[in-house]
């Protein structure tokens, strides 16, 4: 762990400094070799089969005997995605449904072709079958290169457990943790979404969102560092890394009031334990919101240069029956519908607004005009510069003898 030396907000714009972040510049299609959600557990049911993209890069999942495989949806054949109309004939096979090329489910061995069973290129190719772990509702696939070794453990790719002065949240790997929450397409570069996620100069956007005015949050309208020390890098070897907004701790001005234009943030009670952090591959936890002890995350995850798959999920430490029934009745009639789709809707709108500025070929990066306001988020593009395992390339036409 280190303390962010990032205060120096003017180099932010020079081309020196944004030479720093050009690996950063380049990953419009997002981080490879890391850990991202796909789905979660209750979306897919026993042998049952789901289609994502993540990375660019086709995943066909299915549930056989209550585990979960993850390929590439791609078939070697004529590069149909299997999963637009899926066929499953056996519990370890999946089948093409266009010219019935069959694959093993575990190794991703060509196994057969329906018609062709004695054709010489049986077994002599196939399509890749990438690690996946379940835990807690959710459902991780590390979307990596083929062949990458040693596969990094989860936690790698999630926020650290760290201590909150005001009141522990908890954490998406504890045994005791309950997950719920939803995923929604943004239309928007993933980099747009992660630097929404904790831009400290946003929160007036949620001024007056539903559940800030029923509990009375005092929300600042943005909050401005002071001190080199407002910001904290987590660049450990053998841990994840991120950064951190440290809100109360003295080394930020929270900006109740503007007086020039005679607005100020509404409601009496401080955000006292909230903090916010950030994580590659692009996972944001925010602690004690919307309510002590809970912690919400969010996922960016790429699905191409211009979507996103946005997930906003809340995380509560529930380990008797009766705490789970109350978790899942508070998200069902206040949490989902307040504070994960009606208040971070306006962080969609602004993540899509941005998009034409910064879209490949347009002059958002270069013509950008950031304050001091944005230390944190030239700060994470340097972090993530220095530590993503590897951009992905354009995937506009992917073949399937990436997976060879």
């Amino acid at each position: 762990m280190s303390v962010a030396n990032s205060m120096d907000v003017g180099s932010a714009v020079s081309k020196v400094s944004k030479r720093q972040y050009e690996p950063y510049l380049k990953a419009s299609w997002g981080l490879l070799n890391h850990w991202y959600p796909a789905l979660f557990s209750s979306e897919l049911g026993e042998n049952e089969v789901k289609g994502v993209t993540i990375c660019g890069v086709p995943l066909i999942l299915r549930r056989v005997h209550g585990k979960v495989h993850v390929l590439r949806d791609q078939c070697v054949h004529r590069g149909v995605r299997m999963s637009i109309r899926p066929m499953c004939l056996t519990d370890d096979t999946i089948t093409c449904w266009y010219h019935g090329y069959t694959y093993n489910m575990e190794t991703g061995r060509l196994e057969t072709i329906i018609a062709a069973p004695d054709d010489e290129i049986v077994g002599t190719t196939g399509i890749q079958v990438f690690p996946v772990e379940e835990v807690n509702n959710l459902i991780y696939v590390f979307v990596g290169e083929p062949g990458y070794e040693p596969i990094p453990e989860l936690r790698l790719d999630l926020p650290p457990k760290l201590e909150n002065p005001v009141h522990p949240v908890a954490h998406p790997l504890d045994t005791d943790t309950m997950i719920l929450g939803v995923r929604r397409t943004a239309n928007a570069n993933w980099r747009l979404g992660v630097e929404n996620g904790f831009d400290p100069g946003h929160q007036m956007l949620h001024r007056d969102a539903a559940i800030v005015l029923a509990r009375d949050t005092a929300l600042p309208l943005g909050i401005n560092p002071t001190d080199p020390r407002a910001i904290t890098a987590y660049e450990d070897e053998d841990g994840p890394k991120g950064m951190m907004n440290e809100w109360n701790s003295g080394f930020y001005d929270l900006v109740m009031a503007n007086e020039r234009l005679n607005i100020k943030a509404a409601g009496n009670n401080p955000t006292v334990g909230l903090r916010t952090s950030m994580y590659l591959p692009g996972v944001l936890m925010v602690e004690n919101w919307p309510a002590y002890g809970l912690a919400q995350y969010e996922w960016f995850v790429p699905i191409d240069d211009k979507t996103h798959e946005y997930w906003s999920v809340i995380a509560a430490k529930a380990s008797t029956e009766e705490e789970r029934k109350r978790f899942q009745y508070d998200f069902d009639y206040l949490w989902r519908d307040q504070a994960l789709i009606a208040f971070n809707a306006d962080d969609v709108f602004a993540r899509e607004a941005m998009e034409n500025f910064y879209e490949e070929g347009g002059p958002g990066w270069d013509d950008e005009q950031l304050c001091g306001m944005d230390a944190i988020i030239v700060a994470w593009r340097k972090l993530v510069s220095r530590h993503a395992r590897e951009i992905q390339k354009p995937q506009r036409n992917p073949s399937p003898k990436l997976a060879e």
